[in-house]
């Protein structure tokens, strides 16, 4: 029987660290990588044979849980009919209606082929429209790894303890500014001592850092401090678009970006992104204007298909109710850890939350630093000895689904009972 161990071993001299995405090796929580062979609904089966309940959910976008037989349906349908064109298919403008219909900020999406692709291609329509070529971040928020956006980003960098950007050329960071999240008199002073500000990028509720929300006001300031300044909000909803409301973060805080950044859940699993916002911007992109992306892969039949099922059923759903599912077991959790002497700080939003161990409050990257990250290690290990798996780092968020029952939350608890801190 292969196993978890013998094919990390395999992995390691073949894959840089044996693993495609930092995180997934493991190193910060101090054990090896699960190898997953299949998943359906909110569990996960590993190679050994061995079901987890499963609260990383691929990093987010299984809300409907995995192997979703609507989703499968579409997939194979579409697959029967051709995996690539390299030109339109009836598919990408079925889900760019979807989309558009569906968050309040966007009149016209381009589809591109993963997050990090979105946001680079927002950041480069932000230049192009308002002809500035700086860029406002915030430390901790990660936006994926093009050269502009890894100053501070927290999530992987945090996780694995790599300072600042090697491989990225000064010149390029040079013209990304950095403010502390959730502190808008940071941002008012960088927008005072400059007018070449092109765009400020965030995660209307930071994901990257663990669970941050936004302090009441934060992005009103934002939205009112970039239109004052002839600068571009961009909103990076790679997490929360279709997560935290069918329409998002922004229908959820009744903000109306410039640009916005979807991933993730669009696809239903399959790897996509996407990138929208007002028509005014967007028609600035090539062929219909003088701003160049491009992708053969862009809009993948099969991507499209999926996005399009998941979004048709995400219609169906209550997301309210899995908020109150969310916070009942997220709370529980929490006041179990603090009944065995650990100080925990919970931040909880819709169907995502992270247990800070920590007194709190959380409201930035530093905040979130101050969290014990080696008992989290130690959560970690013990809950996945018990069945259930969570982020393996303590910078990322936990994601429940439609497809999570009450006894999956009653085994959740009874392992964090279990659990010696």
């Amino acid at each position: 029987m292969t196993d978890s161990a013998t094919l990390f071993e395999k992995a390691q001299q073949l894959i840089p660290g044996g693993v495609n995405s930092p995180v997934r090796a493991c190193r910060s929580v101090g054990c090896d990588p699960l190898f997953i062979a299949s998943a359906a609904g909110s569990k996960m089966t590993t190679v050994e044979g061995r079901e987890m309940i499963d609260y990383v959910m691929s990093w987010g976008p299984m809300l409907l849980g995995h192997n979703h037989p609507d989703v499968n349906a579409a997939i194979h349908a579409a697959a029967d009919k051709g995996v690539s064109f390299g030109a339109p298919c009836p598919a990408e403008v079925d889900l760019a209606q979807a989309v558009v219909d569906a968050v309040p900020g966007i009149d016209m999406v381009r589809m591109v082929n993963s997050g990090t692709e979105a946001t680079m291609s927002a950041l480069r329509l932000a230049r192009g429209f308002t002809g500035k070529s700086m860029v406002v971040k915030f430390v901790g928020c990660y936006h994926g790894h093009a050269d502009s956006f890894l100053a501070a980003a927290g999530s992987g960098l945090a996780t694995l303890c790599i300072p600042g950007t090697p491989g990225v050329p000064a010149d390029t960071v040079r013209h990304t500014l950095l403010a502390p999240y959730n502190d808008l008199a940071a941002v008012k002073a960088l927008f005072a001592d400059r007018e070449d500000i092109a765009c400020v990028i965030v995660e209307p509720v930071a994901g990257n850092m663990g669970l941050v929300p936004p302090a009441p006001g934060f992005l009103e300031g934002l939205r009112e401090i970039t239109a004052k300044n002839d600068a571009l909000l961009i909103f990076d909803e790679v997490i929360t678009g279709f997560r935290l409301a069918y329409g998002g973060a922004q229908s959820v805080y009744g903000i109306d970006p410039d640009l916005t950044c979807l991933g993730k859940i669009i696809g239903g699993g399959l790897p996509v992104g996407a990138y929208g916002g007002k028509r005014r911007i967007m028609e600035r992109i090539a062929p219909c204007g003088d701003v160049y992306q491009a992708g053969t892969l862009s809009g993948n039949p099969l991507a499209m298909a999926a996005g399009l099922a998941t979004l048709n059923a995400l219609k169906q759903c209550d997301y309210a109710a899995l908020a109150d599912r969310t916070k009942a077991l997220a709370e529980e959790m929490a006041a179990i850890l603090r009944e065995k002497g650990a100080p925990v700080c919970l931040t909880q939003v819709a169907s995502l939350f992270t247990l800070f161990f920590c007194d709190g409050p959380v409201t930035d990257f530093e905040t979130a630093k101050t969290g014990d990250t080696q008992r989290y290690a130690s959560f970690y290990n013990q809950m996945r000895q018990a069945g259930v798996i969570l982020a393996p780092s303590a910078y990322e968020c936990a994601f429940t689904s439609f497809a999570h029952t009450e006894d999956d939350y009653a085994r959740t608890l009874d392992a964090v009972r279990a659990v010696k801190l």
